[in-house]
């Protein structure tokens, strides 16, 4: 870190009253959020761009960031959406023979503010012992008792609908790694058609589907089950997402109207989807899930999977009608990971198979999904 600044100094407060102190190495302005910290020590690219990361302030906990640039292949949506972002070491120097430009220019181009030279163990030893906080990064105001103030009023993500501003605004075929226009799609073949329901959905995820030879058809979450049904697929994918499920109403009835129809997978939102939308209900996690290393067991095989996370909802066992089969569970904390719906060939899991970034352990979720497919 240079003995001397040119950047203009910025704070990070939580809820509690506690500031963070540093510089913005990116961005100015004030922005507010559920403060997280996330444990990748790479990856922050594919975390940046993620929609699920939507109305959250993001702590790194690996100390130097930045240090490999950006490029366009890493991208798992076309923005950053995360609200802003904290590292203890912004590395404005980035080697890597795919690097386009740097972490500084990619904030900057959406927008968001990056503060670095921020003591992250002492945020982070926070959030692991208080839970999940509101929070603001302000470049502006450094007057704390009006900060405060501002960050009392702040609703957090409880009762939100933040898909709303994420989800894509027209259907699109994914096709060769990219958007192509719904025009393009064609008759499918001998691929199976799959329809995505797009919560936020993550690059990767479309990008495995056409790894099996999907056709891939992906339309917003306002999209009626009727609408979907009409594209005859033979799947549909109820994607990840930001926030709280339980306000997303109009996707719950979407999703209760599929159960039973054609087979269903769902990640992370879509997991809590279709666990409200089966006749169970969700709560909010006091120490959410974020990062690369989260063990799930898997009860039917007894494998333990190493997993890729971005939650603060849960799907409560308990609340879940008979004919729901737990079929995942974190090891850390014992919540849900993962449900089964036999008679209505549907299953779900709360983190990422596709990870990005994050190890594959999950990969083999898309496979047992072509194999529900191919049986119907």
């Amino acid at each position: 870190m240079p003995l001397f600044r040119t950047d203009p100094p910025a704070l990070l407060m939580l809820e509690d009253g506690s500031v963070y102190n540093g510089y913005a190495f990116a961005g100015s302005g004030e922005v507010f959020g559920e403060v997280v910290f996330n444990t990748g020590m790479t990856g922050y690219q594919e975390v940046l761009t993620d929609p699920s990361y939507k109305g959250q302030i993001l702590v790194m906990t690996y100390p130097l960031i930045g240090n490999y640039g950006i490029n366009r292949d890493d991208m798992e949506s076309d923005a950053i959406h995360m609200e802003g972002f904290a590292v203890r070491e912004y590395e404005n120097l980035p080697s890597n023979f795919r690097s386009e430009k740097t972490l500084k220019k990619f904030l900057e181009e959406y927008g968001k503010p990056g503060l670095d030279d921020v003591d992250i163990r002492a945020i982070t030893k926070k959030l692991r012992t208080a839970g999940a906080m509101k929070g603001v990064i302000s470049t502006d105001i450094h007057d704390t008792d009006k900060l405060f103030e501002r960050l009392s009023s702040y609703p957090g993500l409880v009762g939100q609908d933040m898909v709303r501003h994420v989800t894509g605004r027209e259907a699109y075929l994914w096709n060769n790694g990219a958007k192509k226009t719904i025009s393009e799609a064609g008759p499918r073949g001998s691929k199976k058609r799959v329809v995505v329901l797009d919560c936020g959905v993550k690059y990767n995820i479309l990008r495995h589907l056409e790894r099996h030879d999907c056709q891939v058809i992906v339309v917003p979450s306002t999209t009626s089950s009727s609408d979907i049904l009409n594209w005859e697929p033979d799947g549909v994918m109820l994607s990840n997402g930001p926030g709280d499920p339980e306000p997303l109403e109009y996707i719950i009835d979407t999703v209760r109207n599929l159960l039973g129809k054609l087979p269903v997978f769902g990640i992370c939102l879509g997991h809590q989807l279709m666990g409200i939308a089966a006749g169970g209900k969700t709560s909010k996690l006091k120490f959410g899930h974020h990062g690369v290393n989260q063990p799930v067991k898997n009860l039917r095989t007894g494998r333990v999977e190493i997993t890729s996370q971005n939650h603060g909802f849960v799907v409560v066992a308990e609340t879940l009608p008979d004919d729901a089969v737990v079929t995942h569970i974190n090891l850390n904390d014992n919540s849900l990971e993962g449900l089964a719906y036999p008679k209505k060939k549907a299953f779900s899991v709360q983190y990422h198979p596709e990870a990005a970034p994050g190890p594959f352990d999950a990969d083999y979720l898309f496979r047992d999904f072509m194999a529900l497919m191919e049986d119907k």
